[in-house]
């Protein structure tokens, strides 16, 4: 059955990538999960797309990290027995639907700064390897805290 969690978690994980909006930070070892997050938080944020993802029944949780990482957050999945890899993909497909229609959307900072074009004031100064590094940092120590805590999810 481990087998099967870590095929459909493949099948998650792979699916994510091919939307080229996220950095996936899990391991593909342990336990069957797939923590992500997005590249550009320039207009949205992993919030966002988990309140979305409710709307089509998905309860993904949106974390920030632990102290000295709480700038970075991440929406994460447990492939339990019961996620099948038709539910692994119709995932995909609702978080690519999500994408779409924020990309419609006019984003919440510039709403709540109430200034057009934010995205030139908020970019990030540090290169795109820099936070992929700073997130896999981040969700590492978040997984050792929890281990110490002997939660798995």
């Amino acid at each position: 059955m481990m087998e099967n969690c870590i095929e459909n978690m493949v099948v998650l994980k792979e699916g994510i990538e091919k939307t080229e909006r996220f950095n996936i930070v899990s391991k593909d070892q342990g336990v069957p999960v797939v923590a992500f997050s997005l590249k550009d938080h320039s207009f949205h944020n992993e919030f966002e797309i988990s309140e979305m993802l409710r709307r089509f029944g998905w309860i993904v949780p949106a974390y920030t990290m632990p102290a000295d990482a709480q700038h970075i957050t991440v929406l994460r999945v447990v492939i339990r027995e019961d996620f099948s890899r038709t539910l692994a993909e119709r995932l995909v497909a609702d978080i690519s639907k999500v994408l779409h229609e924020l990309d419609t959307l006019p984003s919440k900072i510039s709403k709540k700064m109430g200034i057009e074009g934010i995205a030139e004031n908020v970019k990030e100064k540090k290169m795109e390897k820099e936070i992929l590094m700073e997130v896999i940092v981040g969700w590492r120590k978040f997984v050792k805290e929890r281990k110490k805590m002997n939660g798995v999810c």
